[in-house]
C-alpha cells in the first residue's frame, strides 16, 4: 500500500515544497463548495451524517477500549447540546500507546510518512462537507466559512507542514565519504546522519477554529516522527476528531500502529490537559488560546512549545484613495465571524485632525461616522449577516461585549437568524477612546469589539500600535496610507515589533485572512506567540540530527 502512495502523492508533495519557496498563490484543495467541485449529493449526505451523529457514541475512532464516554458539546445555533461522546483514556493511557508507537513511527521513512500523512489529507477532502457542519454546530461559524477554514484551508495548512518537515528532513545527505589530506595519506571516515524525533507530541486545540488551529502542529509532529496526542477544546471536539479517525484509518491500512494519532478528550469531572503538558515523556507542545495558559505552558521544563495566544490588534487609518471603500472592507473585518479570530482588528487609530481622502480632509468625526455606517449596514442586512457574522462560540463572548465601557459610538444588538431563531448572536460594539487612556485598549477584548482611539496625529498611531505589539502582542495589523513615507515608517516601526502588516484593503481581501504556503501565520517575534506557521523552525525543533562516522578500511 505504501509503495502506492509514492506515484500517487509525489507530484502533490513536490509541488508543495516548490510553493514554499515561491511564496506566489498555491491551493491544493479546492475552497468553493461547488457541485461541479464536489459533487452533487455530498452536502445532503453530510447534513444527513451530521444529524444522525447527534446523541450517539462517536464511534469512528481505532482506540478500542475507553474508560468511559464523554461528550460537552453544544450547537451555538440551536444552544441545545449535540449530546455526541467520545472515548475517554487516563492520560498515562494514552501515552503508554504513544511510546509503543514511536519506536515504529519513527523509523518510517520521511517520504513515506510525508505520502501518508498527504492521503489522510486526500481522504478528507471526501469528508470537507462533514467538518463543515461539525465545525459550524460547534464553532458558531457560518456553513461557507466552516466549510473553507476546517476543510479546504486547514488541510492546505497541513500540506505546508508536511512539506516543510519533508524538506528539512531531506535537506542533507544520509551518507558520505568524508576525506581530508594529511601530506603522505589522506584520512577517511564513513559519516551518516539521522534525524531523530523529539518523542510524544501534544496538540491542544481551541474552541473557535478547532482544525485550521490545530492541523499545522498536528501534521508538523508526525511528518518529523513523532506520535502525536490530539486534546480538543471540550466544546470543540468533533471537527478534530473527524481528522483523526482518518489519519489512523489511512495508518492502519498502511500496516501501522494507529495509536500513532490519538485523540485525548477531558471529561467533565476529569480534565487531563495539564495532566498531560506536565508528563516527563511528553516532549512538544502545540497551543493555541488565552496568553495566561500559553504563558504557563512555554515555561514547563524539558518541553518544546509551539504557542498562539492573544494580541491586540491595530488598525492605523493616515490617508485613503477611497473612503467609501475602506470603510466597507473594516466593517467586513471586524464582522467575519463576530470578530471571533485571532487576527481581527481591535485597535483603530485615527488623528484627530481627519484623515485625506483624495484631495479631501475627512475629519476625524465623520471617519468614525462612517466606520459606524458600514457596520450597521452590514449588520442590518438579513441577507448577509447570518453569514457573515454567525454565532457567538462562548456566552462568556456575549458578556463581554455587553460589559465593554468606553463611549459608545455604535451599540451592540441580537440580529435575527432566519435559519436557526435561537442562534446565540451579537453584533460589534464600537467604543471610543483617547490616546491617554491606555488601560482601555491595551488589552485583548476578544469578540465584536472594536475600539476607535483618537490620537494627535500618525505619528503617535504608529508608535502605540508598535508599543500594544511589544508590550501585548499583535497578529495583525492594518494600516492606510497614500503617502509612500508614512508607509515605510509603519513597516519598519511593525517589523521591529514582529506583525505583519496589510496595507490599504479594498475589496475582496481581508485583514483576517491567511494564505497558506504564502503568509506566515503569527511570526513568534512578539509576545502573541513564540511560533509560527508555516516556517523552518516550526518543523526542525521537533527533531534532533545525530551523527555516526567510522574509519573507512584500506
Amino acid at each position: 500500500m505504501v509503495l502506492d502512495l509514492v506515484d500517487k502523492h509525489q507530484e502533490t508533495l513536490q509541488a508543495a515544497v516548490q510553493a514554499l519557496h515561491k511564496r506566489t498563490f498555491f491551493a491544493h484543495f479546492p475552497e468553493n463548495p461547488s457541485p461541479d467541485t464536489y459533487g452533487d449529493t455530498v452536502d445532503k449526505e453530510a447534513q444527513t451524517s451530521f444529524k444522525e451523529r447527534l446523541h450517539t457514541r462517536f464511534e469512528e475512532l481505532l482506540q478500542p477500549e475507553a474508560d468511559d464516554w464523554v461528550g460537552q458539546e453544544e450547537s451555538p445555533y440551536e444552544q441545545q447540546p449535540l449530546g455526541i461522546t467520545y472515548p475517554f483514556f487516563e492520560p498515562e493511557t494514552l501515552v503508554a500507546q504513544a511510546e509503543n508507537a514511536f519506536h515504529v513511527w519513527r523509523k518510517v521513512e520521511p517520504a513515506m510518512r510525508a505520502f501518508i500523512l498527504i492521503e489522510s489529507l486526500e481522504r478528507l477532502r471526501e469528508r470537507f462537507f462533514e467538518i463543515a457542519y461539525a465545525t459550524m454546530h460547534t464553532t458558531g461559524q457560518a456553513f461557507l466559512m466552516s466549510f473553507q477554514a476546517s476543510g479546504p484551508h486547514a488541510a492546505d495548512r497541513a500540506l505546508e507542514a508536511v512539506a516543510a518537515g519533508y524538506e528539512e528532513l531531506t535537506r542533507f545527505p544520509e551518507s558520505a565519504e568524508w576525506e581530508k589530506p594529511m601530506g603522505k595519506y589522506n584520512l577517511k571516515l564513513q559519516k551518516s546522519w539521522v534525524a531523530v524525533p523529539k518523542g510524544i507530541a501534544l496538540v491542544i486545540g481551541c474552541s473557535t477554529f478547532p482544525t485550521w488551529n490545530t492541523v499545522p502542529g498536528l501534521y508538523a509532529s508526525l511528518v518529523t516522527g513523532n506520535p502525536v496526542l490530539v486534546k480538543p477544546h471540550p466544546k470543540a471536539v468533533l471537527p478534530i476528531a473527524l481528522v483523526v479517525a482518518q489519519i489512523q484509518k489511512v495508518l492502519q491500512e498502511n500496516g501501522l500502529d494507529p495509536a500513532i494519532c490519538q485523540l485525548a478528550v477531558d471529561a467533565e469531572n476529569r480534565l487531563i490537559t495539564k495532566e498531560l503538558a506536565e508528563h516527563r515523556k511528553i516532549k512538544l507542545i502545540d497551543y493555541t488560546g488565552s496568553t495566561e495558559f500559553g504563558n504557563y505552558l512555554e515555561q514547563l521544563p524539558g518541553k518544546t512549545t509551539f504557542t498562539e495566544k492573544a494580541g491586540v490588534n491595530s488598525v492605523i487609518l493616515d490617508s485613503v484613495e477611497d473612503l467609501g471603500k475602506v470603510v466597507q472592507n473594516l466593517a467586513f473585518s471586524v464582522s467575519l465571524y463576530s470578530g471571533q479570530m485571532c487576527t481581527a482588528p481591535q485597535n483603530f487609530f485615527i488623528p484627530e485632525a481627519g484623515i485625506t481622502a483624495g484631495d479631501e480632509q475627512i475629519p476625524y468625526e465623520e471617519v468614525v461616522q462612517k466606520l459606524s455606517e458600514a457596520v450597521s449596514g452590514l449588520v442590518n442586512n438579513p441577507k448577509a449577516a447570518p453569514h457573515v457574522l454567525g454565532a457567538i462560540q462562548n456566552q462568556a463572548t456575549t458578556d463581554r461585549v455587553k460589559a465593554a465601557k468606553g463611549k459608545v459610538v455604535l451599540n451592540t444588538c441580537d440580529f435575527s437568524n432566519t435559519q436557526f431563531a435561537n442562534a446565540r448572536t451579537c453584533s460589534p460594539v464600537i467604543l471610543e477612546a483617547d490616546a491617554t487612556d491606555k488601560e482601555s485598549y491595551s488589552r485583548e477584548l476578544f469578540g465584536p469589539i472594536m475600539l476607535v482611539i483618537k490620537t494627535k496625529d500618525t505619528a503617535q498611531s504608529v508608535e502605540l500600535a508598535q508599543e500594544l505589539a511589544l508590550s501585548h502582542g499583535a497578529i495583525s495589523c492594518g494600516a492606510y496610507t497614500t503617502n509612500p513615507q508614512v508607509k515605510e515608517q509603519i513597516k519598519d516601526a511593525m517589523s521591529l515589533a514582529g506583525t505583519p502588516v496589510s496595507f490599504n484593503l479594498t475589496g475582496g481581501i481581508y485583514l483576517n485572512q491567511n494564505a497558506s504556503f504564502s503568509d506566515f501565520h503569527v511570526t513568534g517575534g512578539n509576545p502573541a506567540g513564540n511560533a509560527s506557521f508555516t516556517n523552518p523552525e516550526f518543523v526542525i525543533k521537533r527533531f534532533t540530527w545525530v551523527g555516526f562516522r567510522e574509519p573507512v578500511s584500506a
